[in-house]
């Protein structure tokens, strides 16, 4: 060993090398100084032999280091190639569909005359319910690829396949209202030489959109169904419970914009000409509807018994009055108050009974569900701020070192 300055002592340890000899090797670490010495006054002099050893506490004890959790945006971007080609397709059905409606009601009403004919709401009320369906469908498509709801995917390419429907259903409204307006002299008839192909042609690529919506979600469906397995681990009853729970959701969310286009049809070609206490009840529905759906989601969250025997009375209560618009609409005493708009609202309305129908099913499934577990799950945001609150201590108290280290 080497020999320690004058007015001091050596002090020397042993640690094992690691080579094919694991003999201890004993080397000199510092000088600790003697307090008799001057030398100590100044602090000593520095050994060359001294070793520091990397790393610190959490090295010693074998826990590797964790690295910050990565910045998670605030909005989400699809970040796979199939929910990427999800929102892609339904962004380029709803451009090209809205530009030709756009184009469709722009020719209407410049030709058109003014008059208080309700074949003259016609039109516009059909295109801009339509354009609204495509705008709620793409909100609807970024909700459930945020979510990975596969449910909500499967119900979009079916809502899909409604409004097909209804856009082959709008060609020959159209083709009504141009002609009763043409018979009035309120417009030109060469308005639906120029429109038809247009509205063929609508149909068309909604068909088209509706394929590849359908072959991208089976894609989709294989993806998202690895996350659902993580979230709510193989329990077969659990996921059964989570999927009623995620129908449930997904249908109120197809319910608010079937009731929303009654609704509006409804109150501009049939109660705009009579302001009686019947319109004043319709508008005043279209709030209480949004607040009953709302209230619907938020008690099968939070397992609430009461409110959701509340919220299936009023599902009850809103299937009677569909029920009741659409026997009025073939009274043959009211029947004549429809005519205008009677194809595309029959469409409507018993889309949305069947709607309400499956609706309060799952709803009464998922009353059956409650406070057996599903809870924690669907609730992941509180479970995610309450993981934010662990120290970095905790957290690293739960790991394993790899290998135990004898100093």
């Amino acid at each position: 060993p080497k020999k320690p300055p004058p007015g001091g002592h050596t002090v020397t340890v042993s640690f094992p090398h690691h080579s094919h000899n694991l003999s201890s090797v004993t080397e000199p670490l510092g000088k600790i100084p003697s307090h008799g010495s001057r030398a100590s006054l100044l602090g000593g002099s520095f050994d060359p032999a001294f070793r520091r050893r990397t790393g610190g506490f959490r090295a010693r004890e074998g826990y590797s280091n964790v690295a910050p959790a990565a910045h998670t945006p605030r909005m989400y971007v699809p970040n796979t190639h199939w929910t990427w080609s999800f929102a892609i397709v339904t962004l380029i059905q709803t451009i090209v569909t809205l530009g030709l409606e756009c184009y469709i009601f722009a020719n209407f009403q410049i030709q058109e005359l003014p008059n208080d004919s309700p074949a003259s709401k016609t039109i516009p009320t059909f295109l801009a319910l339509y354009g609204f369906g495509f705008l709620y469908e793409l909100v609807l498509v970024y909700d459930a690829l945020r979510m990975k709801n596969t449910i909500q995917i499967i119900g979009l390419c079916i809502c899909n396949v409604g409004l097909l429907i209804y856009g082959a259903v709008q060609v020959n409204q159209i083709r009504d209202a141009v002609s009763t307006l043409a018979y009035m002299h309120m417009i030109d008839p060469i308005v639906w030489v120029q429109s038809e192909p247009f509205l063929i042609i609508i149909p068309c690529i909604v068909a088209l959109g509706t394929f590849l919506m359908v072959f991208v979600a089976y894609k989709l469906y294989d993806e998202f169904a690895w996350t659902i397995y993580k979230h709510i681990s193989a329990d077969l009853q659990m996921k059964r419970r989570y999927l009623t729970y995620q129908i449930y959701i997904a249908l109120l969310k197809f319910d608010f914009f079937f009731f929303l286009g009654f609704t509006v049809q409804f109150l501009v070609l049939v109660s705009s000409l009579k302001m009686d206490t019947e319109f004043a009840l319709t508008v005043a529905a279209i709030p209480v509807t949004i607040i009953i759906l709302v209230c619907g989601a938020w008690f099968v969250r939070r397992e609430t018994t009461t409110g959701m025997i509340i919220i299936i009375l009023l599902f009850f209560a809103a299937m009677a009055y569909f029920c009741f618009k659409l026997f009025r609409m073939y009274s043959p005493e009211t029947y004549s108050w429809y005519l205008p708009a009677r194809p595309s609202m029959t469409f409507f309305a018993i889309i949305t009974i069947v709607l309400i129908v499956i609706t309060i099913i799952n709803a009464c499934i998922c009353v059956h569900n409650f406070n057996r577990g599903l809870k924690p799950h669907i609730n992941r945001k509180k479970n995610k701020e309450a993981e934010k609150t662990n120290t970095e201590l905790t957290s690293n108290l739960t790991q394993v070192p790899s290998r135990m280290m004898i100093d």
